[in-house]
């Protein structure tokens, strides 16, 4: 199921456009976090993403 609802990256604001912020022109996001699942196949390419973007 698509999220309605999106949230600016720059200003923080939410809103129901899918393409830009109408009140800043900033990029969009889900706010949503993903599902969890207890047989996710992909948490470990997951963890070494993460680990590896911690890295300085």
């Amino acid at each position: 199921m698509k999220s309605l609802l999106m949230r600016c990256r720059e200003c923080r604001r939410y809103t129901l456009r899918r393409d830009k912020c109408p009140y800043c022109g900033g990029e969009l996001k889900v706010p949503h976090p993903p599902r969890y699942s207890p047989h996710d196949r992909y948490v470990v390419y997951r963890l070494k993403a993460k680990l590896v973007g911690e890295q300085p």
